[in-house]
């Protein structure tokens, strides 16, 4: 059970609806982690905005997905799991890649981007840093603009995973692709 009231659209002041009718038609997320943002309004946006603007690039959808899910099967972040594997799966990424990251196994990734994003998040929420020889070969494949995304993708997806952690928002029932504890 998440262990913060989750605050109905009618029950916003004038501020938090704003925010959250925005981004409701945007098409933008509400739920999960956003339960929480929405008690700060400016926080709640400028989420929002991160996540529009890694949405419009540099990644590929296919990369940008499987980043969230190595951080969130790093975090054991049940919710973000949930969404991130269920809009894998809803794309097109194969359901081996999706039981892979979740077995926390190495993945069969024969692109060379999807691959480096994988090792690159990995790398990232192992040890906190990426290796000379690792961020050499991230920039060959990525080139540096495409890698600096990568990165702040990794991080801006720690923030939603740590949020919904922390505040025990859970997936519903109906998991397609249930974390392994």
């Amino acid at each position: 059970m998440t262990r913060i009231k989750i605050i109905d659209r009618a029950d916003m002041n004038a501020e938090q609806a704003k925010v959250h009718d925005a981004a409701k038609e945007s098409g933008g997320p509400v739920g999960g982690p956003f339960y929480a943002y929405i008690r700060i309004p400016d926080l709640f946006q400028v989420a929002q905005d991160m996540r529009d603007t890694l949405g419009a690039g540099p990644l590929s959808e296919r990369e940008r997905l499987i980043v969230f899910m190595v951080v969130a099967r790093h975090w054991n972040a049940r919710y973000p799991w949930f969404a991130q594997s269920r809009n894998a799966l809803k794309i097109g990424i194969e359901r081996g890649i999706v039981d892979a990251i979740n077995a926390r196994e190495v993945p069969n990734l024969t692109d060379d981007r999807e691959r480096t994003s994988y090792e690159v998040a990995r790398e990232l929420m192992e040890s906190n840093k990426l290796s000379d020889a690792s961020y050499a070969a991230a920039e060959a494949v990525m080139g540096e603009t495409d890698l600096i995304g990568l990165v702040a993708a990794s991080g801006q997806f720690v923030m939603t995973c740590c949020t919904a952690n922390a505040f025990e928002v859970d997936p519903p029932a109906d998991e397609p692709a249930p974390l392994r504890v």
